[in-house]
């Protein structure tokens, strides 16, 4: 395409996105529209950004870690384009820049932060070289579209080889921590981790499956054992209810993390520790600190809706690891509790990963409601780990409905799985004011 053609259809584009804004959905479609007429929008646009590209990427976290690495630097004076709305393929940044970009084709941004699913990250990188990239973790998550746990590694190495200045790395999880090994010269390493009396709490994987950690024979040598572990930028030393102690080069703080889910605190430090690499010497560490206690959940992900006077939490849920650590982030007895289980292709189509969470910590409480496409697999999934059911009802809108009645003066959580979650957020939407994505 010639250059004098491209401002046209960048204005084409962005009329296509007010166009589909006006039908209330269609996010990704003005992106498709661009990677079609004009393959190197992204790259081009992103390429005349002062601090460059950030992205994020891994199984577990990406769009709580990116709202918060987002936040954390607009906190400190930066201009920050993100993928808002947790489109993390290649067409979704092409639609948010468009979303973004003023009548002239300007984005008004230094940098960009960018969540990106651990697939598309591939093909991403090789258009735009990011600056700086955070990996989170590799968990079993929709095997059904990526296969054994290791081609995730392989994908995310291809993200870590393509960063042009510096990987920042969980030093915790096996699989994430070997990418520090081969690294091309020039590239750096900056590590988040755990205290030694945190790590239990964070399985990887394999500690998942066999209460050991074990190393696959395709992942290489990832093993990082205890007492070799590298210095970390930043430490989570402690996790209280609502808030955090953390080790920020050897200086002690103390941070409010008012997110649900330990994960979400160890999540915390993970964006700090990019959001310190993205400003270098500019950070103002204290402030940083003080700015996670303003952080609000993203969409979805411990977020608090009010419906009839009473809070609403929707948990997204998609593997083991995430499932477990959100059932241990609160007492069953404490909430009404309902789980939503769909397999579309966004969730997984295999959902036998169910088999492997311990759902000994609802016993107690009980789960009042089951819904979705795979409600009475999840039933059965319960009735195994002796968690009794109150109600079973594939339909999501009649199940919301009677769960919310039937609540009593209880608050409410929902673990729910992507596909679920997105028509809950709709069906709530009718009911009470839901936070638009």
């Amino acid at each position: 395409m010639e250059p004098m053609s491209r401002p046209l259809v960048r204005a084409l584009g962005q009329g296509v996105r007010w166009a589909t804004s006006l039908r209330g959905g269609g996010s990704a479609f003005p992106g498709l529209f661009m990677e079609k007429l004009h393959p190197r929008f992204v790259a081009e646009e992103l390429g005349k950004l002062p601090l460059g590209v950030v992205v994020v990427s891994g199984t577990n976290g990406k769009t709580t870690t990116t709202k918060m690495a987002v936040q954390l630097l607009r906190s400190q004076g930066l201009r920050v384009f993100t993928n808002r709305t947790g489109s993390n393929f290649v067409r979704g940044v092409a639609a948010s820049l468009l979303a973004e970009m003023d009548a002239f084709g300007r984005l008004d941004a230094d940098v960009a932060v960018l969540e990106l699913d651990e697939a598309h990250a591939v093909h991403f990188v090789k258009q735009v070289r990011p600056r700086i990239s955070l990996l989170l973790n590799i968990m079993r998550d929709q095997l059904d579209r990526f296969g054994e746990i290791d081609t995730t590694r392989r994908m995310l190495r291809q993200v870590a080889h393509a960063t042009t200045e510096t990987v920042v790395l969980n030093r915790e999880d096996p699989r994430i921590a070997s990418l520090a090994e081969g690294l091309p010269e020039g590239t750096g390493v900056s590590w988040f981790g755990l205290s030694d009396a945190l790590r239990p709490m964070f399985p990887s994987d394999d500690d998942m499956r066999d209460g050991l950690r074990q190393v696959d024979p395709g992942a290489g040598d990832s093993a990082v054992p205890s007492a070799q572990h590298p210095r970390a930028d930043v430490v989570l030393e402690a996790v209280n209810a609502r808030s955090v102690e953390l080790d920020v080069a050897g200086t002690a703080y103390e941070a409010t993390v008012d997110l649900y889910g330990v994960y979400n605190q160890y999540n915390a430090a993970g964006a700090l520790a990019l959001a310190l690499q993205v400003l270098g010497e500019r950070a103002d560490t204290a402030s940083l600190v003080a700015e996670l206690g303003k952080v609000t959940p993203a969409f979805g992900r411990g977020e608090t809706i009010t419906v009839q006077d009473k809070p609403l939490q929707l948990l997204l849920v998609k593997n083991p690891a995430g499932f477990r650590l959100s059932l241990a982030s609160a007492s069953a007895e404490d909430y009404a509790t309902m789980i939503a289980i769909n397999d579309q292709y966004a969730d997984g189509r295999d959902v036998s990963w169910l088999w492997d969470v311990d759902f000994d910590r609802l016993r107690e409480g009980g789960v009042d409601m089951v819904s979705g496409v795979r409600a009475w697999d999840m039933a059965l999934r319960l009735d195994y780990d002796l968690v009794p059911v109150g109600t079973v009802e594939p339909d999501l809108e009649t199940a919301l409905r009677d769960f919310i009645a039937g609540s009593g003066d209880r608050p409410m959580r929902i673990f729910c799985t992507y596909t679920a979650m997105l028509s809950l957020r709709k069906i709530l939407g009718g009911m009470t004011h839901v936070a638009a994505i």
